[in-house]
């Protein structure tokens, strides 16, 4: 009995190690995949999905007194490099593509 225990917990493993895998190589291998945008070897990037995006942008814009801009631009931001840093400020270090990204005239695009 316990080694039928053991190969079922190898097994399960398996699959889970090959399921994470292969989000990995589909979120690396294309720029564009069904609406949603990944970019490629990006420090950490990309782990959100387009539809993931409204959630975290309310989340990160709930304590703001300037909730639409904040969401607006968290937003086109999320969109755009698939994260959103924790918390309700500061944090952009997470997300490098989100930190980086600056308006025409050097402030920081995203909230």
């Amino acid at each position: 009995m316990a080694m039928a225990y053991k190969l079922f917990i190898l097994v399960a493993f398996a699959l889970l190690a090959i399921s994470m895998a292969e989000d990995k190589v589909l979120a690396q291998g294309t720029d564009h995949v069904e609406g949603e945008y990944h970019l490629e070897g990006s420090n950490g990037q990309g782990s959100l999905r387009s539809y993931q995006c409204p959630g975290q942008c309310s989340r990160r814009c709930a304590q703001t007194q300037y909730k639409k801009p904040c969401l607006f631009f968290c937003q086109k931001c999320c969109m755009k490099c698939l994260c959103v840093p924790s918390g309700y400020y500061g944090n952009k270090g997470e997300c490098p593509c989100y930190n980086n990204w600056k308006t025409k005239r050097g402030g920081p695009k995203c909230p």
